[in-house]
């Protein structure tokens, strides 16, 4: 899993590259609320071009994010 931040006029585009399942999302999470607490936007947009894979708990980390 690559994970990627672009932060620009207090927007934050956190982009994932790989797979979002059971074994990834706790890491994931992490590093999304990290990013979050670092660039302190004020919206947050979540980029799933390049997974190619998501199970249910990489929905339920983006269920919390909201």
């Amino acid at each position: 899993m690559v994970i990627n931040y672009q932060s620009e006029k207090r927007e934050l585009t956190i982009q994932f590259d790989g797979e979002i399942d059971h074994h990834s999302c706790l890491e994931v999470s992490k590093k999304a609320d990290d990013a979050i607490r670092k660039y302190l936007p004020s919206k947050v947009i979540f980029d799933f071009k390049e997974v190619s894979f998501m199970d249910s708990s990489g929905i339920g980390m983006l269920l919390r994010k909201i």
